[in-house]
């Protein structure tokens, strides 16, 4: 899961409120005045250029309680190193990711071409995200994230996030239906709204960007890495130069150092 948000996101997205009315959606930490807040949200979305369907999502966005839990109770990253080794599988996402690379090596190879970032390091972020696919959610992603944005614990994090699964709405890329993890992210690895947005990759050549498609996925979780600073042929290890983009990805350390280990393991 990805916690961070760019600063060119931030300013992106900061450069569509230039014109915008002063912000009036009050947050909560209870949903109680849910409704009200969406009507005043789907105001500030529209005055940044959310169309009528990113809006239409919005109104029917109910307020997801399983999101709230979720983001109250996120243990795991808590634990030492070798209990969330234990916890998330690694030994198997290791097994799984070397056997799904040897499968179908030129698609890696293709990747690690095109944006330098190693078949390891994306398998790895792959199996811990969604343990390859198996599992990318149940959970709305637009109730997860006007939730988030209601929320006052991290209103100013997660709003940039819901603009931009409104647009992503408008453009076609996800629907109002649309489901991924408890906080909102999107696909096989996972992104936050905004972040799809932002680096997303037509990986497939179909015309629209999927991250429900693996080779969309992969390609953007890829060009994500880079554009966040990836040096090809450079290692990724704590102490080495790509160490400090895999801290991009997530902020929690023990997820980071789990990644580089993991990833290490299966490129060799």
């Amino acid at each position: 899961m990805q916690t961070v948000l760019t600063k060119s996101l931030t300013a992106m997205l900061f450069s569509l409120t230039l014109t915008a009315p002063a912000l009036a959606a009050t947050c909560s930490n209870t949903s109680s005045g849910f409704d009200a807040w969406k009507v005043d949200m789907a105001q500030e979305a529209k005055a940044e250029g959310v169309g009528e369907a990113g809006r239409a999502a919005l109104m029917g966005a109910s307020y997801s309680k399983a999101t709230i839990a979720a983001d109250r109770n996120q243990k795991s990253f808590k634990y030492t190193l070798q209990k969330f080794l234990s916890v998330r599988g690694a030994d198997a996402i290791i097994s799984q990711g070397r056997a799904r690379e040897k499968k179908n090596p030129d698609f890696y190879a293709g990747l690690e071409a095109q944006y330098g970032v190693p078949a390891g390091v994306l398998l790895a972020i792959h199996g811990m995200e969604t343990g390859f696919g198996n599992f990318m959610g149940d959970t709305n992603v637009v109730s997860a994230i006007a939730t988030l944005t209601f929320d006052c614990r991290r209103t100013d994090f997660f709003r940039p996030h819901l603009i931009g699964a409104l647009l992503l709405v408008d453009q076609g890329s996800i629907s109002a239906k649309s489901v991924g993890a408890k906080h909102g992210e999107l696909g096989h690895t996972q992104f936050l709204p905004g972040n799809a947005l932002q680096y997303g990759q037509d990986g497939n050549g179909d015309g629209r960007i999927d991250l429900t498609n693996l080779t969309d996925a992969l390609s953007t979780t890829a060009n994500y890495l880079r554009q966040k600073g990836w040096q090809p042929g450079l290692g990724y290890q704590e102490g080495e130069p790509n160490f400090a983009v895999i801290k991009e990805w997530n902020a929690a350390k023990v997820y980071q150092q789990a990644i580089a280990l993991m990833g290490a393991k299966i490129d060799r």
